[in-house]
């Protein structure tokens, strides 16, 4: 995560705008999403901490954690690819294009590659329904994809590191 000086500052940030934030109506989520911008994710030790500054328990830090989708519990990777797994996608062969992808990357639904470039994910209804199957790489979306699109569309995202 950094050198001691760097998280300690990541902290401290963190736990002034804890304060701030206090002051206001339902104060748990803005914290929750200052926190995961700060640190780039939500592990244990700053649920930890919020817990502690906030005077609520664990428990309900991280029963938020994990029943919201936009917080992780670990650092995401440079690129997220959501494979949407929605009834028009899944019908349309979504489970193709999500086992092609853990092929090409080397991981699971829900892994980020070792080199934190991609993390790879099963998602509800993009909302493209017509361009089934759909799947979006950070803001991009693709559609109408087969599994042998894989390969090319992801060396596109390893040549712009």
């Amino acid at each position: 995560m950094g050198n001691t000086a760097e998280v300690q500052a990541k902290y401290d940030e963190l736990k002034g705008f804890i304060a701030e934030t206090m002051k206001k109506p339902g104060p748990l989520m803005p914290i929750m999403q200052k926190a995961q911008d700060i640190f780039g994710s939500l592990p244990f030790d700053v649920q930890r901490f919020i817990s502690e500054e906030m005077g609520i328990p664990m428990s309900d830090i991280y029963g938020v954690a994990t029943f919201y989708s936009q917080f992780a519990l670990e650092p995401k990777g440079k690129h997220v690819i959501g494979v949407c797994m929605g009834t028009a996608c899944y019908v349309k062969k979504a489970e193709s294009i999500l086992n092609a992808l853990g092929d090409e990357l080397q991981t699971a639904p829900g892994g980020t590659t070792p080199d934190a470039l991609f993390t790879l994910e099963a998602t509800r209804c993009l909302g493209c329904c017509g361009l089934a199957p759909v799947m979006m790489i950070d803001d991009q979306v693709y559609g109408r994809l087969k599994a042998e699109d894989i390969p090319g569309i992801i060396s596109l995202y390893r040549n712009k590191q």
